[in-house]
């Protein structure tokens, strides 16, 4: 039986709503935690990612979750739910309002839908298989765009490019492409969506935070490379077809 993608589009907004009524009155008043990793961690992370699942679990109880403050639950042989309450800690934590909510769903292991969420900026952005890509209702699309001289181009923190052994890749970005620009995390991602960004190379990603992307941007138009590091880690190449072609080349075998 195929999954009803609308319906189920409709439960990630709801799960959205509870995300944004945990994080917005915490912005600027919470404290910073690190995990064991050393990435940081508030409990608006916490909040925000116990109120998805509640949503998400109360909708579809027989329905996997994945989440990257509390991991697994459910069964893992159906539809999972891939949940990043807050993508953007860092920027969360300083009081930098480019962080979002990020709410997919998976169906035999592939993205199928994807909702992203920027409360600070009161945008969302929800798509599912052949159904487009809409921010607060309307449709958008990609940009056309296919020349790098003139592109905006936008990238994840250098520090993750190296990670990914891509350090080359992106000296070389800095080196040749002039307007290159760090808009991270799933902002960036956002901006690539609305055509505002031309495209973006974002690496060293755990499947929270490409689960979304690596369906609304085909559904919005676009092109959409993974590629998957030495570490296991994802690596995405995104936005205008042209550019994404040009970008792919940058980053080493």
């Amino acid at each position: 039986m195929s999954l009803d993608l609308a319906a189920a589009a409709r439960v990630a907004e709801a799960a959205a709503d509870r995300a944004r009524a945990e994080i917005l009155p915490r912005f600027r008043r919470v404290a910073t935690e690190r995990k064991s990793d050393g990435s940081p961690v508030t409990e608006a992370d916490r909040a925000a990612e116990r109120a998805i699942r509640e949503t998400l679990r109360e909708a579809r109880p027989n329905w996997g979750i994945l989440g990257e403050e509390y991991g697994e639950e459910g069964p893992g042989d159906g539809p999972v739910w891939v949940v990043d309450p807050i993508d953007g800690t860092i920027a969360f934590s300083r009081g930098i309002p480019l962080f979002g909510t990020i709410v997919a769903l998976l169906e035999d292991g592939e993205p199928v839908l994807g909702l992203i969420d920027l409360p600070t900026l009161d945008e969302r952005y929800v798509g599912f298989r052949s159904g487009g890509c809409r921010r607060n209702g309307e449709p958008v699309r990609v940009s056309d765009a296919s020349d790098l001289q003139s592109a905006v181009v936008s990238h994840g923190d250098p520090f993750c490019f190296a990670l990914a052994g891509q350090r080359d890749a992106f000296l070389r970005m800095a080196r040749e492409i002039p307007i290159l620009r760090g808009y991270t995390d799933v902002f960036g991602h956002a901006q690539v969506l609305g055509g505002s960004v031309d495209a973006m190379v974002d690496l060293s990603l755990s499947p929270w935070d490409a689960a979304a992307t690596q369906v609304l941007v085909p559904e919005a138009g676009g092109a959409c490379i993974t590629r998957r590091d030495p570490q296991g880690k994802l690596g995405l190449v995104f936005g205008s077809p042209p550019l994404v072609e040009q970008l792919a080349d940058f980053l080493s075998a």
